[in-house]
């Protein structure tokens, strides 16, 4: 470290594991404060950059955030962006940790009297996603309630196919897109991110009822509007 404490931009490229390419990249782009500059060709940057540097380059790389996103985000509340990183990994390692066994096409087509075709047509529509390992426990519930369907009549005889799920795959991509940015600005911060877990776990099951309930209900009121303008 240099004198005063203050690193140079050797020191504060191996500190934090970025090159000074990248580093003076950020600095044109505004998104690191200026350096302590004691001649034209000399500058000397305060320890503090060495964590902002790597949550830029996380924000970046694992988010896929582009850089005029993070330098508002950096702007607005650095602290708070540090903490929003913090919940969304402990989150994903809590959910992809719970993820179970996973089971082969060829196991769930067996169980679930489910066509090839249909199988392969709801993982190119991203319904389900497969990995070499097979399908994990969300993808098996969601074959198996499709199956229910289909052994209710509600199948390709009366004109209802894989195609009909997307309907209700991009209504819940927009919902669950609002709700996670919801949960995560009121939370980050506030709880630890073990306890915002916990909390967002124990409202799973709730949440699925009101979801089921607010369905029913909505398509009753449906019937009787349409009915109305007839």
């Amino acid at each position: 470290m240099s004198q005063n404490g203050l690193l140079k931009m050797r020191e504060l490229s191996e500190a934090s594991g970025v090159s000074s390419g990248t580093i003076k990249h950020y600095l044109r782009e505004g998104l690191l404060p200026e350096p302590v500059r004691t001649s034209r060709n000399m500058a000397y940057y305060p320890p503090d950059f060495v964590d902002r540097i790597r949550l830029i380059k996380q924000l970046q790389e694992e988010r896929f955030m582009p850089l005029k996103l993070i330098k508002g985000v950096l702007d607005k509340d650095p602290d708070k962006a540090r903490r929003l990183v913090e919940l969304e990994d402990r989150v994903l390692e809590r959910a992809l940790g719970n993820g179970g066994k996973r089971v082969s096409g060829t196991e769930l087509r067996k169980r679930y009297e489910m066509p090839k075709d249909a199988l392969d047509k709801l993982a190119e529509l991203g319904v389900v996603s497969p990995s070499s390992r097979g399908y994990n426990d969300a993808d098996v519930r969601i074959v198996e309630a499709i199956s229910r369907c289909r052994a209710a009549g509600v199948d390709d005889r009366i004109g209802f196919t894989v195609y009909d799920t997307l309907r209700y795959k991009r209504a819940m991509e927009s919902l669950v897109a609002e709700e996670v940015a919801v949960v995560l600005e009121r939370l980050a911060g506030e709880l630890e991110a073990d306890a915002v877990v916990d909390l967002l776990e124990a409202g799973l099951e709730p949440l699925k009822d009101f979801i089921a309930a607010l369905h029913s209900k909505l398509l009753v009121e449906e019937l009787q509007r349409q009915r109305q303008q007839r």
